[in-house]
């Protein structure tokens, strides 16, 4: 098993300790009134890790303060009492009432990152434990490896799931973008790749991404009337495609076809206004036309961007 338990991080026990103790701030209200009354006592069962007993108070109790630090209090206590009773479904309540009132706080949004990582962490121990020789469990195998930069062992996961089935929607897609991925591939590698698109598009014809990736792989291999018809499919499936309209655009160029050519990179420049190559093919396809004004503003966008990035040259030795 290429996931073992072993890779998997611990599950997150937090002390109780952390929670506080009755003498801290989190039983110290400022709020009189029987929700504020309510909200100490269950933070007091909370400190000292009677947690079975504080959720349902918690729960009961968050929604119905109006003081913001007390229900930061509350919500964080019964996010931590849930997660130390392996109660997801209830973290998950907490979590949502914290991220809806406390979107910028970072107490919040470090205790959510913890949180959603753990409830991660546990799913896949239980994907692993139930189902050890589905195809889910590969498919996981196949992301953490790609992650790792493994290209060769996440191929390898792909391909055990299509052994499984064989006409599963998305997995020859990644595995052809796995296939890319590794350094300089070969022609054989390219046209396995290749081969695994279009299969994806037999399988899903609504994928933009195989159609982008067809079309950029044509264009490499300076085959732009296919390279044309590949991006065309493909801002008509995704018009927020960036790389279709500029892939399109490109080729369009490439084709003097520059009237044509006009229209996807303007929506290239639109939907990726800091891509320094949109500008530019932008500008060409509007000297072309005509449109010498335009053009030159789009030139002068992409001469400033060159130059934001452009090292300052080394300093003359003393």
């Amino acid at each position: 098993m290429i996931f073992p338990m072993s890779r998997l991080a611990p599950i997150l026990l937090i002390p109780a300790f952390l929670l506080g103790s009755p003498a801290t701030s989190w039983t110290q209200s400022k709020l009189p009134g029987p929700a504020a009354t309510e909200a100490q006592k269950a933070l007091d069962h909370a400190a000292i890790g009677h947690c079975a007993e504080a959720i349902p108070e918690l729960r009961s109790v968050v929604g119905r303060l109006t003081d913001a630090d007390l229900k930061k209090r509350v919500g964080l206590a019964g996010l931590r009492c849930a997660m130390i009773r392996n109660r997801p479904y209830e973290a998950v309540g907490f979590l949502q009432i914290l991220s809806h009132d406390f979107p910028r706080d970072p107490e919040v949004l470090y205790q959510e990152t913890k949180a959603y990582s753990d409830l991660s962490i546990r799913a896949s121990q239980d994907l692993v434990r139930e189902a050890p020789f589905s195809y889910q469990v590969h498919e996981l195998n196949a992301e953490a490896l790609e992650v790792q930069g493994k290209w060769d062992e996440a191929a390898a996961e792909y391909k055990k799931i299509l052994d499984i089935d064989p006409n599963l929607p998305g997995i020859h897609y990644r595995l052809g973008r796995v296939l890319l991925s590794k350094p300089n591939p070969p022609q054989e590698v390219l046209d396995e790749a290749k081969r695994n698109f279009e299969q994806e598009l037999k399988i899903d014809p609504q994928n933009a991404g195989a159609e982008g990736v067809l079309g950029e792989l044509a264009r490499q291999a300076n085959q732009c009337p296919d390279a044309i018809d590949h991006f065309t499919r493909a801002t008509e499936l995704d018009n927020g495609f960036a790389e279709a309209y500029l892939g399109l655009g490109s080729c369009l160029l490439v084709e003097k076809r520059y009237a044509d050519a006009v229209a996807p990179l303007e929506t290239a420049v639109k939907l990726e206004p800091g891509n320094p190559a949109a500008h530019y093919n932008l500008a060409t396809a509007l000297s072309r036309v005509g449109r010498k004004d335009e053009a030159e503003r789009e030139f002068a966008i992409h001469r400033k961007m060159q130059e934001a990035n452009t090292p300052p040259p080394p300093a003359p030795n003393p």
